[in-house]
């Protein structure tokens, strides 16, 4: 068994993945834990980038057999390579240079043994603070589709909500307890995956970090945000090119995409959209 896979979900992006996967190599040069680097290809390599992927050795290629969702394609990746933990990072992410990153979220989880899962701090490629946890109330989840169409940058309603969704009212610099963590960067524990599985595979795009947290406190598996083990990511949201709702719909799939697996969450945890009660 592994100490950690991590798994890329490639959808014709082989440059930043390789990209990204340089960055750990250098991260890891000298560290005694066992890693095991997936890529999982939704594109059928039409791009080559099971070919590229030799210059990295040990990395695994995986065919997914055409685009399956981001959540199947990490779930076929994990389930390839048992490991102690599980952690599903997003193709445009880079490990800072002499971080120790991985080494430090294994160590992390293995000294904090009932915390199911967590989320490093993220940072945009300007340096500024990428706002990467979230809440799952009702009030909170009701504003996410607006958000994603930039509703916050016109209405104070909106903006009010969207700053509580993304936990805004909190100094960032500490390590706490949160409702969930972006599935850009986010650690599991395999006795996570024993108790529940891997992400729903209902959610083809988005919503399935939310949901899987979800599940993990209904489980009792704290969730948490570690502010010192910084990424950075350069975070595109798609789903936010198209401006307007109707337009977004009809014009940007990403934005379908994601109205879709809202809806599926929304309906999924209805009468559950709760407050977490955080023991710190």
């Amino acid at each position: 068994m592994k100490d950690i896979t991590i798994v890329f979900v490639n959808l014709f992006m082989k440059d930043d993945i390789l990209r990204a996967i340089a960055s750990i190599y250098e991260d890891i040069s000298d560290c005694s834990f066992n890693i095991q680097i997936t890529v999982c290809d939704n594109s059928e390599n039409v791009d080559n980038i099971k070919e590229a992927l030799t210059a990295f050795p040990g990395v695994h290629y995986i065919d997914c057999g055409g685009n399956v969702g981001f959540g199947k394609a990490n779930t076929i990746g994990f389930t390839h390579t048992p490991s102690r933990y599980y952690f599903a990072l997003n193709r445009d992410t880079i490990i800072p240079s002499d971080s120790k990153t991985i080494e430090r979220l294994i160590r992390f989880m293995d000294e904090h043994t009932h915390i199911g899962c967590i989320g490093p701090k993220l940072l945009n490629t300007d340096g500024t603070l990428q706002y990467s946890c979230y809440r799952f109330d009702l009030s909170s989840m009701l504003v996410k589709p607006l958000k994603h169409l930039n509703f916050e940058k016109k209405y104070a309603i909106a903006k009010k909500y969207a700053d509580r969704l993304e936990m805004k009212d909190f100094d960032h610099m500490d390590t706490r307890p949160v409702d969930w963590v972006l599935g850009a960067a986010m650690i599991v524990r395999q006795e996570v995956v024993d108790d529940l599985g891997f992400f729903d595979e209902r959610y083809f795009l988005y919503l399935e970090d939310c949901d899987w947290c979800h599940m993990m406190w209904d489980a009792g598996w704290p969730v948490y945000y570690v502010h010192d083990i910084v990424i950075e990511h350069v975070h595109a949201r798609a789903s936010s090119k198209v401006p307007g709702i109707f337009r977004a719909l009809l014009k940007n799939k990403t934005a379908r995409l994601h109205l879709a697996s809202w809806c599926k969450y929304i309906w999924k945890w209805r009468g559950k959209h709760k407050f977490v009660r955080y023991k710190i």
